[in-house]
């Protein structure tokens, strides 16, 4: 028994070194790409993924890159709709500006 207890506890040191390995590697490329605004929303995502789980509490393996990539699914959503919500009306606009002819009397002259 008292083995059994030992290998339980190397298991779970075990999780939780790889969990931390992840996610410290997904908030550094989250600060590099997109700011340490993002990477704190980022922590608090892949936290909130990890609890999300449906992986018992004593399971001896956990899908530690789902839980990033579902974090990082979370960032991707809420990075394109700040981009869309700050997306100026000159670049939505479709209409085309037409060129003053006074800028093509130039172009007579070389030919």
């Amino acid at each position: 028994m008292n083995a059994t207890k030992l290998f339980s506890n190397s298991t779970c040191a075990d999780q939780i070194r790889l969990a931390e390995r992840e996610l410290a590697s997904f908030i550094c490329a989250v600060t590099d790409l997109f700011g340490p605004d993002q990477a704190q929303l980022s922590a608090n995502d892949w936290l909130d993924e990890c609890e999300r789980m449906s992986i018992p509490n004593r399971s001896t393996t956990r899908d530690w890159r789902a839980v990033t990539v579902a974090a990082a699914v979370r960032l991707a959503n809420r990075v394109v709709a700040e981009r869309v919500h700050r997306t100026p009306a000159a670049l939505t606009d479709t209409k085309v500006s037409p060129i003053p002819s006074s800028n093509c009397s130039g172009i007579a002259l070389l030919v």
